[in-house]
């Protein structure tokens, strides 16, 4: 069974900034696509208003299916930009570097959304921005992945110049009929069916000095910001989920080295997770099942590199843990979800 939307699975409706405009734009009306998600327009007055994440991407996969446009996310990215972060914005703004501003991004993304990890990796002349959303079972995260990676484009841009462009852009699920509208907004062709979502940059860009923005206004927010993370009471479900998307596709995710980056031992992260009525294989296998729906039914991986991301040694050791959980192998679960008769049909 997938892991059903929490009461704590929340995002700003910042989120949806935008949004009802752009419908309307391209000749749909926004209201009944928001009543059908359960939302009122209302709701979309107060960008700090939370409503729950998994509404937001079913509105932005409806929004894409009922106007037609495959580019729907990044139509909206391009009416982002830092002020859609509240705060935080005001706080990357005064941040010296890029590069400085990405990790405080990355300190103070929970305040933003409970659903989006951010990682930041060294990998020679380049880094590696890779951006994750944790999982939400039957809910495609196409259109979601593209805001994502098109709002942290934006803002990049923003923070470092109008003429910047990163080296690359990754996508895990497949590419869209016509990627010519992918192409104009990043200047560039992105990747698809690849292993991770997220830009490829060049460090000495990240690393140009940039002038503060208002010091005044930045550290108000700042201190706000910080009392807010104080405030925060994250489960230990949550911290471990994190971990286990960072980890599962180099091999590593087992409990001990889950505990081993929490600072704990086993018996302490068994003991947390048992208090949330919860234990580390039940929750990696509910995030496997969960994510492997969306590498299959969203790219065109080949078995060993889905195989590879989950964490499983082989492609046998996959195959096997599939077909226990899904009944079938994956080609004919794959045409099962297309409607189309197995091979042994």
């Amino acid at each position: 069974m997938g892991m059903p939307p929490c009461n704590s699975s929340l995002i700003r409706s910042a989120s949806l900034s935008g949004y009802a405009e752009l419908v309307r734009s391209l000749g749909h009306d926004p209201a009944v696509l928001l009543r059908a998600a359960g939302l009122s327009a209302r709701l979309l007055d107060n960008p700090e208003t939370r409503i729950p994440l998994h509404t937001v991407r079913e509105l932005l996969e409806a929004a894409a299916r009922t106007t037609g446009r495959e580019d729907f996310a990044l139509c909206l990215a391009a009416r982002r930009n830092l002020t859609h972060l509240g705060p935080i914005g005001l706080v990357l703004m005064d941040e010296p570097t890029p590069r400085q501003a990405l990790d405080t991004l990355c300190r103070y993304l929970k305040l933003l959304s409970s659903g989006m990890v951010l990682r930041i990796e060294d990998a020679g002349a380049n880094l590696l921005i890779r951006q994750e959303l944790l999982p939400i079972a039957g809910l495609a995260t196409r259109q979601s992945m593209e805001l994502t990676a098109g709002m942290m484009f934006r803002v990049l841009r923003e923070l470092i110049g109008p003429q910047w462009r990163p080296v690359e852009v990754h996508f895990t699920h497949h590419a869209p009929v016509d990627p010519a509208a992918h192409r104009a907004f990043f200047g560039l062709a992105p990747r698809f069916d690849q292993a991770f979502c997220g830009l490829v940059c060049a460090l000495a860009d990240l690393q140009s000095l940039r002038t503060p923005g208002s010091g005044g206004a930045a550290r108000f927010a700042r201190d706000h910001l910080e009392a807010a993370l104080n405030r925060r009471t994250d489960g230990m479900q949550a911290a471990c989920t994190e971990l286990i998307l960072a980890l599962l596709p180099g091999g590593r995710c087992t409990a001990d080295q889950v505990a081993r980056h929490l600072g704990v031992d086993r018996r302490t992260l068994h003991r947390h997770l048992s208090a949330e009525q919860l234990s580390f294989s039940v929750l990696l296998d509910r995030l496997r099942t969960d994510l492997v729906r969306r590498h299959v039914l969203e790219s065109r991986q080949s078995l060993g590199e889905v195989a590879g991301l989950l964490g499983f040694a082989t492609p046998s050791s996959f195959s096997h843990w599939f077909r226990a959980h899904f009944g079938a192998s994956v080609s004919d679960w794959r045409r099962l979800q297309a409607g189309l008769p197995s091979a042994g049909a």
